[in-house]
């Protein structure tokens, strides 16, 4: 199978890739074809049965890794991971909190692409690709939702809307910023009027929407907050 054609020369770049390369895209369209083809590159790489997982360089394993989210979990996702740690050359920034691979590039900065492509596949479920498509929630276009965060010095670990409350965490990029106070705005709330912040160790704060909008405070050390209207 190609993975591509190049009409100004008629090259044809036949290569199993080609099979394996559009697994991530099919899987919401063609489950059954995409599932086929992470089958057949995770069985050549040694990922499933006993053999060891055959990865000479990183490059080898980003595809893999970026596929087998979706589709395993369990022992398989954990024999892939233990196979690719080293490979990956994962590193904390403990200045920015960033966390990234370095792919053995020997780069100054690390590559978004494949860095994105890897915790795709880290963070997904089996399945989970395919259902943003089959499902997605579009209702969180008309919901609450916050702007104006303090990134990268704060992260957002949660800002979900439950239909009556705004549950909200942020989390520091490092130590000094730990504990530290951070403002955001939040919008779309349904009724204007006073709202109420509730913190983990039930501190509250009153907090005014006006056209569906009010600025908050919140602590950045990972605790939960909830915005409820009074």
């Amino acid at each position: 199978m190609d993975l591509y054609y190049d009409p100004v020369v008629d090259e044809h770049l036949q290569t199993p890739i080609g099979l394996i390369a559009p697994t991530w895209y099919l899987a919401p369209q063609r489950r059954e074809v995409a599932e086929t083809a992470w089958t057949f590159g995770a069985a050549a790489m040694g990922l499933l049965g006993d053999s060891d997982v055959k990865l000479q360089k990183a490059q080898e394993g980003v595809l893999l890794a970026w596929f087998t989210g979706e589709f395993a979990e369990g022992a398989v996702k954990q024999k892939l991971w233990d196979a690719c740690d080293t490979l990956f050359e994962p590193h904390l920034d403990q200045d920015s909190g960033e966390f990234t691979f370095g792919f053995g590039f020997d780069e100054p900065h690390p590559r978004g692409q494949p860095n994105a492509r890897v915790m795709a596949g880290w963070v997904c479920r089996p399945g989970a690709w395919a259902e943003i498509f089959e499902n997605p929630d579009l209702a969180k276009h008309t919901q609450p939702c916050v702007e104006g965060i303090d990134f990268p010095r704060v992260a957002m670990s949660q800002a979900q809307w439950t239909g009556d409350a705004l549950h909200l965490a942020a989390s520091p990029c490092n130590s000094t910023t730990k504990g530290a106070r951070t403002s955001m705005r939040v919008r779309r709330l349904p009724v204007d009027g006073e709202w109420t912040l509730t913190s983990s160790d039930g501190t509250t704060s009153s907090w005014t929407a006006v056209n569906g909008e009010t600025p908050i405070e919140v602590i950045a050390d990972g605790s939960s907050f909830t915005l409820t209207v009074e």
